[in-house]
């Protein structure tokens, strides 16, 4: 018989809505897991236990209102919750408790959902892994001597480990997508500007965006929904399925022309090295959409991105609010990121965000033909615990980049991007591809996405489920 967890965010909501189920039942539910389950998972750093139960008893006696009414869900521990404490992955944060709650939680309260508390995330989210000296490391479900990717690494394990049915992230260079694709689930990079409160437009180069994390395409889309109702947008208090994306799960695609390629902007740069499992996957997604779609390999060959991007993340880390003191305090590839940025003069930074701009153009130009470019996901499988090196910040980078070298530009390009699991490797574990669309392109990549999800089947669970 299958239990709560089993259910996917929308099978819950609709049982929520029939009151088979009540909020304070699958509240108890997934907090009994967490208790059970997290330690060797390190998913969560703060769990809201008796603040979840509370608002799970007033929901209960209010009107069914909200697209997310009675959910569950865990904030990202970058985002601030009124009295719980938010340490953004870092020591110099341990104490902090904010007064007020950011507009990326609240917009999940205003549409019924139940927050359990803060997923971990590396020190201010710098980095595609979650392993940090404020706490144990976030772990993937599937080989827990492996790490979950990040920086929504703590989001992605609880997804995975069932220990939330979906949960929020953010994606400057790769957040959402890369710790989704380590433990083999759905994970949703929106356009620059389509989530009003994390639109990217208040970062360099546009990079920094809001999105969702979900087993399921269709619970994904749901949640994007949510995400992109802010005020002045209404589908926050929409039932499930009323919001453009979710609907777009549910539809045909028609018959599109999908660009397959597996060159990275980092190729000339580093020494990328394509894992044979993800290769595959690629292979297998490109001839399952073949049936009933164009699929075309094209040559797109970018240049000078290197460069450029490290300029500009090395200018988000130098814009942190850290003095020299505290510099001395945080982790080396943080101190590493903002000491760079912050010997960058105003010529190269304006230099780094003008060649931004013309790498924009020239991929959304490369792009056009297609209605979606399918691409790996990730270059290598997830990585051991440890492995990213603690000390040398430089080789650190290095090797994020050979990990996920196909991210960031999708950030630098403000273009829309989806991973789905479509195969496993010999131990079981799912294997993602990313597709990627035009700009503003979210419910055609999404409702592709949901096609190739149906034609593959059902994924399995990890062995921890």
């Amino acid at each position: 018989m299958a239990e709560l967890h089993d259910l996917t965010a929308i099978e819950q909501l609709a049982a929520l809505r029939t009151k088979e189920i009540a909020p304070a039942d699958l509240v108890a539910h997934y907090l009994e897991r967490i208790a059970r389950l997290d330690a060797g998972i390190g998913a969560f750093v703060e769990v809201t236990a008796d603040a979840a139960r509370e608002r799970a008893v007033a929901l209960s006696g209010a009107r069914i209102d909200g697209a997310l009414w009675g959910l569950p869900f865990a904030d990202k521990d970058l985002v601030a919750r009124a009295g719980v404490p938010t340490r953004f992955g870092s020591r110099l944060h341990e104490r902090f408790v904010p007064e007020d709650t950011a507009d990326q939680a609240a917009v999940l309260d205003e549409a019924g959902g139940i927050s359990l508390g803060k997923t971990a995330t590396p020190e201010f989210g710098m980095t595609g892994y979650t392993e940090t000296r404020i706490g144990p490391p976030t772990r993937d479900p599937w080989n827990p001597a492996n790490g979950a990717g990040g920086s929504s690494g703590g989001a992605a394990a609880a997804v995975a480990a069932g220990l939330v049915p979906l949960a929020p992230g953010s994606d400057a260079g790769g957040s959402i997508r890369i710790p989704a694709a380590t433990v083999g689930l759905v994970g949703i990079k929106p356009s620059r500007g389509r989530v009003p409160f994390a639109s990217g437009l208040d970062s360099p180069g546009g990079l920094a965006v809001a999105g969702p994390i979900a087993r399921t395409v269709a619970d994904a889309a749901l949640l994007l929904d949510v995400q992109a109702s802010g005020r002045p947008y209404s589908y926050a208090t929409a039932a499930p399925g009323d919001g453009p994306f979710r609907e777009a799960t549910e539809r045909v695609a028609g018959r599109t022309r999908i660009g397959v390629t597996t060159v990275s902007p980092w190729d000339d740069d580093e020494d990328i090295r394509l894992d044979a499992d993800a290769a595959r996957a690629v292979e297998v997604a490109a001839a399952l959409l073949a049936d009933g779609h164009d699929v075309d390999r094209f040559d797109w060959r970018p240049r000078g991105y290197a460069a450029m991007f490290t300029a500009l993340w090395r200018t988000s880390a130098a814009r942190m609010a850290l003095s020299d003191a505290e510099l001395d305090h945080v982790e080396p590839i943080t101190a590493w990121l903002a000491r760079e940025g912050r010997r960058l003069t105003g010529r190269e930074v304006l230099d780094a965000l003008a060649a931004a701009t013309v790498f924009e153009r020239e991929t959304i130009t490369a792009f056009a033909p297609f209605e979606a470019v399918l691409t790996p996901a990730l270059a290598l499988p997830a990585r051991a615990v440890g492995w990213f090196d603690a000390e040398d910040a430089a080789e650190n980078f290095a090797q994020q980049v050979r990990y996920a070298p196909y991210s960031s530009f999708v950030n630098i390009s403000g273009l829309p991007a989806i991973v789905v699991p479509v195969t496993t490797d010999a131990s079981g574990h799912p294997v993602c591809v990313q597709l990627i669309g035009r700009p503003g392109g979210e419910a055609m990549i999404i409702a592709i996405a949901a096609e190739l999800e149906r034609r593959v089947g059902s994924m399995p669970h990890p062995p921890i489920w």
